[in-house]
Parts: structure tokens; sequence; C-alpha cells
């Protein structure tokens, strides 16, 4: 078990890494990949949830905090 959360932390760690670089070459490059587009897509999406949808973006964020 302890190996496959290390293992799942090192696939957060490699995903979060490329979705910064896909907000930098998205910044310099005219989003080319579209991940900007794609975060403004779930942005709005928990905005238009209304309050459940910043209650579930506070669960998410405290619960990631956590690890």
């Amino acid at each position: 078990m302890q190996t496959v959360n290390e293992w799942l932390g090192q696939l957060t760690e490699v995903a979060k890494t490329l979705v910064v670089i896909g907000i930098i070459v998205g910044i310099l490059f005219d989003d080319f990949f579209g991940v900007i587009a794609g975060l403004g897509r779930i942005m709005s999406q928990f905005g238009d949830a209304g309050f459940a949808g910043i209650l579930a973006l506070m669960i998410l964020v405290m619960w990631y905090e956590k690890k």
C-alpha cells in the first residue's frame, strides 16, 4: 500500500509540473495546448455551481493541503 501511495504522489507531482509548464507555454505562445482555456472552463463550472461549487473547491484544497 505504501508503494502505491508513493507512486500516486509522484504521479501527482508530475501532473502538477505538466500543468505549470502548460500554463507558461500558453502564456508565452498563445495557449497552443489549450491548458489555460481548460482551466478557465473548470473554474467557470465551479462558479456556475454557486455555493456548492465553492464548497467543493474548498474541500478539494483542504484535502490536498492535508497530504
